[in-house]
């Protein structure tokens, strides 16, 4: 199936490892121009290459601290200055932050800012520019929210979800569309910790329907999709990539 993605433009934060990685690659291989942001150079330098080695377009690496207080300017200016326009935004950047029920500040802070605020700004800078041209695709990446524990990125991932069915509401008005694309257990460096050893195997054949954590990859596919015009007609949505799991151990 052909997307229509070929020569479009694209943002993708947390882009150097995991699903950002996927994504980024994914996107290039249908002929998207990426700017891929992240603070590994050696690992921005490796993506580069292996989208090369692909086939895919030849993606502009950005080396910045998403969390830096000027993080978002930046990213944006850098965005329309390499890319001359912007058509699609991908915020990906996060990470779990599990806490106790009583503990310090910082961590809250930390994590909301990565997870919620620096999304919501970047956004923010693009939207202008989206606005004007009357189109644009926005794709936030949330988490599994409902928890059995607290997890600061788990709260700010909800407060994704509801912002972006906001924005959504809103924003259709100008041919921009907004959803949120939510994982189950995906093979990534943030996940495999919680399962060690044999865990993985018994957790997945216990409560995932089919059967296996899924793959950076899988996320990649349907991140693809949801940001092309294949998806016109689809806003303020929520998809959901987890094999089928209803059951979350955290």
């Amino acid at each position: 199936m052909d997307l229509y993605l070929k020569e479009k433009t694209a943002v993708v934060t947390g882009a150097s490892q995991g699903i950002g990685r996927a994504i980024v690659r994914e996107l290039a291989i249908e002929g998207v121009k990426v700017l891929a942001v992240a603070r590994n150079g050696d690992l921005l330098n490796s993506l580069k290459a292996e989208v090369v080695a692909a086939g895919g377009v030849e993606p502009v690496t950005l080396i910045q601290d998403f969390v830096a207080p000027d993080g978002p300017q930046k990213i944006a200016a850098a965005a329309l200055a390499a890319l001359g326009h912007v058509d699609i935004l991908v915020n990906n950047a996060g990470r779990s932050r599990p806490v106790e029920v009583v503990g310090p500040e910082e961590p809250w802070k930390e994590s909301m800012t990565l997870d919620f605020e620096r999304h919501r700004q970047l956004t923010q800078a693009l939207l202008p520019h989206f606005m004007e041209r009357k189109q644009g695709v926005i794709l936030n990446l949330t988490s599994t929210y409902e928890l059995r524990t607290l997890n600061v990125s788990a709260v700010a991932k909800a407060a994704v979800v509801a912002w972006s069915k906001q924005l959504a509401g809103q924003l259709g008005r100008y041919g921009i569309r907004v959803n949120c694309l939510q994982p189950g257990l995906i093979d990534t460096e943030n996940i495999r910790p919680y399962f060690p050893g044999d865990e993985r195997r018994k957790f997945a054949e216990r409560e995932i329907p089919l059967g296996d954590f899924g793959e950076p990859q899988d996320m990649a596919n349907m991140a693809a999709f949801l940001v092309s015009p294949r998806a016109r007609y689809v806003t303020g949505t929520v998809a959901t990539v987890d094999g089928g799991m209803r059951y979350h151990p955290f």
